[in-house]
Parts: C-alpha cells; sequence; structure tokens
C-alpha cells in the first residue's frame, strides 16, 4: 500500500494532507525503557525517510521528552513539508525529583500531569507544547484521554466531557482553530463513546482513536465510522496492533490493550494467524493495512521506538495483499468468541 497522503477535510473550509502512514511517537518518550537522544532521533529521521510526514505526540508521552525530541528533528524540515499533531487536557507541572508519576515511561523530567480540560488549562498546555515542539503553530490538536479507560468509567468521562464543554475548553480549542494555531481539532482517546459524544455536541475535524478498529476490536464500525464518514469527520487510527499482540502473535507475554493478553484474545489471534499463512502474509502486516480500507480513516499511526520497527512498519504496510484476505479475515472474524 502506499504512503500516498489522503485528504483530512476541514470545518473551516479546505482540507490539510497527512501520510496514510503516520509516526506514533509515544515510544519515543522512554516508554518502558530509556532511550539516548541520538536513538530517539535516528527512529524519528527513519520515519522521514521511508515517506513517513504524518508525527503524533502529546505532552504525556515522557512528561514532554516525546515532543521535545520530535520538535528537534521537525524543525531541520521546511515547516510546510509535514503534519504535526498534539494533544491537550494534560497540563506539566514542574515537581522535584523522584516525585513524577510517570507509568509506563521512565526517566522522565521532574514534572507531574495534572488534568484540566478547562479554557485555561487547554491554552497552557498549549503553549507548553509549542515550547517543547519549537514550532508557533501544530496542524492537529487533540483533546487527550476523555475516555473511560482513562478515567474509570463513562459517567466520569461524560463528566470531563462536560468540563471541557462547560469550562470552556472546546472554546479554546476552536479559538485556536479559527486564529490559525491549529488547522484542525478533534479528541485523542481509546474509546468510541467521546467521539460519539463530541459530534453530537461540538464540531470536530477529526478523532485520533487507539484500538477500536483493528483486526480484534472492529467496534467502532458500527456506529462511529459511519457517522464520522456522513459529517466528513477523518478518523486516525492508533493502536493497530492492539498493544502489541497483532505483531508478536500470540506468544508468551503478548499484550492487548495495554495488559497481558487473556486467552480468549489469544485464540482468536490464532485463527488470524492461520487465516494469514493461509493468504501467505504476516499478520503484522495485514493488522497495519485493515484500518486504513475504511473510506473514513485518513491515516494509521504505529508506535516505534527504533529505526528498524519503523522500517518493518514502512515495508508492511507497502507490501502487497491478496485481494482473498478480507473476506477470510472477515470469516474468522465472525466466528463466536468472548473477547
Amino acid at each position: 500500500m502506499s504512503l500516498a497522503t489522503r485528504r483530512l477535510r476541514l470545518r473551516r473550509g479546505g482540507d490539510l494532507a497527512i501520510s496514510a502512514l503516520g509516526f506514533g511517537a509515544a515510544p519515543i518518550g522512554n516508554m518502558h525503557r530509556a532511550l539516548a537522544e541520538a536513538e530517539a532521533l535516528e527512529t524519528i529521521e527513519a520515519a522521514w525517510d521511508a515517506g513517513i510526514r504524518y508525527f503524533d505526540t502529546a505532552p504525556l508521552y515522557g512528561h514532554g521528552l516525546s515532543e521535545q525530541r520530535v520538535g528537534a528533528a521537525l524543525r531541520g524540515w521546511s515547516r510546510d513539508s509535514f503534519v504535526v499533531s498534539t494533544k491537550v487536557g494534560r497540563v506539566l507541572d514542574p515537581c522535584a525529583p523522584g516525585e513524577q508519576d510517570a507509568g509506563i515511561y521512565v526517566d522522565v523530567p521532574a514534572v507531574r500531569a495534572r488534568f484540566d480540560y478547562s479554557y485555561d488549562g487547554v491554552m497552557r498546555a498549549f503553549e507548553g507544547s509549542l515550547f517543547r515542539l519549537g514550532l508557533d503553530r501544530v496542524d492537529i490538536l487533540y483533546v487527550h484521554d476523555v475516555d473511560a479507560h482513562t478515567h474509570g468509567s463513562d459517567a466520569a468521562a461524560e463528566q470531563r466531557i462536560r468540563e471541557l464543554l462547560d469550562l470552556g475548553g472546546w472554546r479554546a480549542l476552536d479559538q485556536l482553530r479559527s486564529s490559525g494555531a491549529v488547522r484542525a481539532i478533534g479528541a485523542g482517546v481509546n474509546a468510541c463513546r467521546p467521539c460519539e459524544r463530541l459530534l453530537e455536541l461540538a464540531d470536530p475535524d477529526v478523532f485520533l482513536l487507539a484500538g477500536r478498529y483493528t483486526l480484534l476490536d472492529r467496534s467502532a464500525a458500527a456506529h462511529l465510522l459511519p457517522a464520522c464518514e456522513a459529517r466528513g469527520v477523518g478518523i486516525v487510527i492508533g493502536g493497530p496492533y492492539n498493544s502489541g499482540v497483532l505483531a508478536t502473535g500470540a506468544v508468551a507475554g503478548a499484550r492487548y490493550d495495554y495488559a497481558p493478553a487473556p486467552e480468549a484474545v489469544l485464540d482468536r489471534v490464532r485463527a488470524l494467524e492461520a487465516v494469514c499463512r493461509d493468504q501467505g502474509v504476516k499478520l503484522a502486516d495485514a493488522a497495519l493495512q485493515f484500518p486504513i480500507s475504511h473510506p473514513a480513516v485518513v491515516s494509521v499511526i504505529p508506535g516505534g521506538q527504533t529505526a528498524d520497527e519503523v522500517r518493518r512498519n514502512v515495508a508492511g504496510f507497502r507490501n502487497p495483499l491478496p485481494a482473498g484476505l478480507w473476506p477470510a479475515v472477515d470469516r474468522a472474524a465472525a466466528q463466536p468468541a468472548n473477547v
């Protein structure tokens, strides 16, 4: 499949060219292991050299490290030659060394991430991102993690969405879009429901949806993707490997949605692996190319922590797949399983 650009329609008119394969920069924020600056830069440059022109980052990723590293690389290239997205909803506050709670990120700066979906919180988060990126504008600005996975329940996620709307956070996003400081706004989440709610309540251009339109989880296909297609709202798919199991296969230690994969998921993966073997393709290649087949999807953004991982992703995305693969995958997906 070609890395050629897709067109993201913008609510304020015009469109934004975005490469069909992007680069998810969470792993270069020291996810699970510390990276040297040279190693992180080499990874981003490998994406650029392979033709990737869309880079997604966020303050959460390494408590600012990912943004700093992406920015350091992007400043070497013409500003109009790439698309960059980052996120608001968390403000990074200085703290004493050792007091930061970085979760899956290691060796991070001495800052704490604090949720703030208010007008001032969005503006402060955006200013911090511009500083770390070393840019005067970004192309896409997502509000981050207004979902149940992050906040514990659908009710808690709904409360965050109400905060975003009632405390002026969405108004701040809209003002940034109107001013040209950003070109498109939306949400970056791990669930369909927040996107569906924002389609009802606001005027987004694009959603970054992680893990909900993959070979294993097609929950976005029921309502969200058709609604976005009808409204002209683009979808970027993150997490195409569902945290790794669709890249590694059903091996010991495989992870699904940020946790060890349960046996029911591993059974589904084994069935998909069998289909791919019969079709003569790699499971990882099928997983990477599946999301972009939907007309609402403008880009798919796997993460990459090393230059070799990036090159494997690019090769897998470009690898031609047989015409019979998707019908065979559909049949396997239709088999009952408790996932």
